[in-house]
């Protein structure tokens, strides 16, 4: 499966496009990792636990959006997006959401 930002391929043709496609993740952030960071956001430096959740929510989200390309016939997508979001939640805590979505289309 071609997974691409760009809305062409280079050297490929598209035979069809077969419409949008999507996938989330959200994963809750323990206490223990907001602790730590919002330390390490005082003294500076990069949260190794945040940026290990980003990575993991990015695979799943683009994962789950391929998965829904590939269950409609296509062999690529196009115009990927990935936004994060940040989502506090009533209890103080707060969750981690990753939306990946592109165009499933068919190449040759």
């Amino acid at each position: 499966m071609i997974v691409t930002t760009t809305s062409t391929l280079q050297d490929k043709t598209i035979t069809e496009y077969k419409g949008v496609v999507s996938g989330e993740a959200i994963l809750g952030a323990n206490i223990f990792r907001d602790f730590f960071a919002g330390i390490r956001d005082i003294v500076g430096g990069r949260s190794a636990a945040y940026e290990q959740s980003l990575r993991e929510a990015k695979d799943i989200a683009i994962k789950e959006m391929v998965d829904a390309a590939e269950s409609m016939g296509a062999n690529a997508v196009i115009g990927v997006d990935i936004d994060y979001e940040n989502i506090t939640v009533g209890n103080g805590g707060s969750m981690l959401m990753v939306a990946a979505s592109g165009t499933a289309i068919v190449v040759r």
